[in-house]
C-alpha cells in the first residue's frame, strides 16, 4: 500500500465516525450514534488495513477515552476477561508442542493415509484441517499445515505457485474455516460468541451443548464443501510419491517420546474437563473452562522434561509462541460489542429492524447469514462474531423470538472464511497461492456453505425446543 493510500485510509476511519455521529443523531441517541460510528471506523480499518488489525483492536479504548460513551473500566475489563484467560491457557497447553514435535507428529500421522490422486489429496488435506481446527485456533492449524503441504509438493516436483498446489492450499485455507465451528475451542470467534451470550443471559454456557447442537451441521457442511471441491479438482490428477513422503517423514520422528505423551495427555484431560463440566459444575462452580486450561498450562512451567532435562515450557517459550495479537484482536471485538450494548445502540438498532417488518424464519435467517458472511469474508470470523451476535440478541429480544436458536444460527453463519486473502487465508497466499485464483475457486464452495447454513437454520427452527 502506498503512503498516499495508507494516509487516506487512516483518515477515512475517523471521518466515517464523524459522519455517523452527525448523521445518525435523531435516529439514534447521541451515545448510540457515537458507538455505531466507532464500530464502523473499526470495521473500515479492519477491511482496508492501513495498520495491523491488532492495532485497530485498541480503538475502543482510545475512542471511549475521548468521547466518554460508557465507563472506561467496562472497556478495559474486556482486554483481560475470562475469555482471554481461556485463550491464554489453551495456548499455554500447546506451546510445548512445536518444540517436542507433537504438532508435526499429529499432522503427519493423518497425512500418511493420503493417496496419490488429487481427489484423495483434497479429501485428506481438507478433512485434516477441519479436524485439527476443531481443537486448535484456525490460524495455528493453517500455519502448521501449509508449510508441510509445500514440503510435500516440492518432494513431488512442484512449488507453491503450481497448478498442483492450488487445490491443496485452498483445502487447508478453507478447511480451517469450516472446522472452526465444530467446537468452542475452534477459535476466538466462538469464544467471543459465548462470552457475549453469557454476559447477556447471566448464565454459564456448557460446551457440551455446543457439540450436541452443532455437530450435525459441522458434518453436513464438511461433506457438502468436500463434494464441491471434488467436482473441480484441477488440471493435475496425480501426485506420485506423496504417500511415501509422509510415511518417511513420520518414521523419521521415531517412537513417541515421553514429553509428547505427557503433553497430549494433558490436552486430552483439559478437553474432557471442559466437555464433561455438567458432571462437576455443582461441586466446583468456579472451575469454568478458562481456569481449567490456565491451571493445566500453568503446570507446564513446573514440569521438567524427561527428554531435555529442562522445563517443559519457559516464560521465554510462552512469550514467543503465544498468540498475543489474536488475544488483543479478540478483546477489541468484545470491547466493540460492549460499546454497542452499553450505549444501547443494539437495542435501538433492533427497534429499527423490528419496524421494517422483517419476518421471523427464512427472511431473518437470510439477513443474519448475509451480514455474518459479509463481515467474516472482508475481515475475519472474530470480528463478525463481535458484530453479528449482539445484533441477533437485541433483535430476538425485541421480536420475542427464541434467543438460543438464532444464536446457534449466527454461530453457523459467521464461521465463514473463504474468499479474500485476509486473516487466516493470507497464509496460503504467502506460500504462493494467487489471491485471484483463491477467489475464483472459493466462490462455489462459499455459496454451497452459505446454502447449507440457510437450509440447516430453517430446519432447526422447525424442531421444537431446539434452543433449550
Amino acid at each position: 500500500m502506498s503512503i498516499k493510500n495508507r494516509t487516506l485510509h487512516i483518515w477515512l476511519g475517523p471521518i466515517l465516525f464523524a459522519v455517523c455521529y452527525f448523521a445518525l443523531q435523531g435516529i439514534f441517541s447521541v451515545k448510540a450514534a457515537k458507538a455505531i460510528g466507532i464500530a464502523l471506523w473499526m470495521i473500515y480499518w479492519w477491511v482496508s488495513r492501513p495498520v495491523n488489525i491488532t492495532v485497530t483492536a485498541f480503538v475502543p479504548i482510545v475512542a471511549n477515552a475521548l468521547f466518554d460513551i460508557i465507563p472506561m473500566k467496562t472497556i478495559i475489563a474486556q482486554y483481560f476477561s475470562e475469555s482471554i484467560i481461556l485463550i491464554l491457557g489453551s495456548g499455554f497447553l500447546t506451546v510445548p508442542w512445536s518444540g517436542i514435535g507433537l504438532d508435526k507428529r499429529i499432522s503427519l500421522k493423518a497425512l500418511s493415509l493420503i493417496g496419490p490422486s488429487m481427489k484423495s489429496q483434497i479429501t485428506v488435506w481438507l478433512l485434516s484441517s477441519i479436524i485439527l481446527s476443531n481443537l486448535m485456533p484456525n490460524v495455528v492449524v493453517c500455519a502448521l499445515m501449509t508449510p508441510i503441504a509445500v514440503g510435500m509438493l516440492k518432494a513431488a516436483g512442484y512449488d507453491g505457485k503450481s497448478e498442483a498446489a492450488i487445490p491443496i492450499l485452498c483445502a487447508i485455507g478453507w478447511g480451517v474455516g469450516i472446522g472452526g465451528v465444530g467446537t468452542p475451542l475452534g477459535g476466538a470467534m466462538n469464544i467471543t460468541a459465548i462470552a457475549l451470550l453469557q454476559d447477556f443471559t447471566g448464565k454459564e454456557f456448557m460446551y457440551i451443548d455446543w457439540m450436541t447442537h452443532l455437530t450435525p451441521y459441522t458434518l453436513l457442511v464438511s461433506v457438502a464443501c468436500l463434494a464441491a471441491m471434488l467436482l473441480n479438482p484441477g488440471k493435475i490428477k496425480q501426485l506420485e510419491g506423496t504417500k511415501e513422503y509422509f510415511k518417511k517423514a513420520y518414521n523419521d520422528l521415531g517412537p513417541m517420546k515421553g514429553d509428547e505423551k505427557l503433553c497430549l495427555a494433558m490436552f486430552l484431560l483439559g478437553l474432557a474437563a471442559v466437555f464433561f463440566r455438567p458432571l462437576y459444575a455443582h461441586i466446583l462452580p468456579r472451575m469454568v473452562p478458562a481456569y481449567v486450561f490456565l491451571i493445566l498450562g500453568f503446570v507446564c512451567f513446573f514440569i521438567t522434561s524427561k527428554d531435555s532435562a529442562r522445563p517443559l515450557m519457559t516464560w521465554e517459550d510462552a512469550q514467543k509462541e503465544s498468540m498475543w495479537g489474536m488475544m488483543i484482536l479478540f478483546a477489541g471485538g468484545l470491547a466493540m460489542g460492549v460499546l454497542l450494548s452499553g450505549s444501547r445502540a443494539n437495542e435501538e438498532l433492533a427497534q429499527i429492524v423490528a419496524a421494517t417488518n422483517l419476518q421471523p424464519g427464512l427472511p431473518l435467517i437470510i439477513a443474519i447469514t448475509v451480514l455474518a458472511c459479509l463481515v467474516s469474508e472482508t475481515t475475519n470470523s472474530t470480528v463478525s462474531a463481535a458484530v453479528t451476535v449482539p445484533i441477533v440478541m437485541s433483535v430476538t429480544a425485541k421480536m420475542h423470538l427464541d434467543l438460543m436458536t438464532y444464536w446457534y444460527i449466527a454461530v453457523m453463519a459467521f464461521n465463514s472464511e473463504f474468499l479474500l486473502p485476509v486473516s487466516v487465508r493470507s497464509i496460503p497466499v504467502a506460500y504462493g497461492l494467487s489471491p485471484d485464483t483463491m477467489l475464483r475457486k472459493a466462490l462455489p464452495v462459499f455459496l454451497v456453505r452459505a446454502l447449507v447454513v440457510i437450509v440447516c437454520s430453517y430446519v432447526v427452527l422447525q424442531i421444537p425446543g431446539f434452543g433449550q
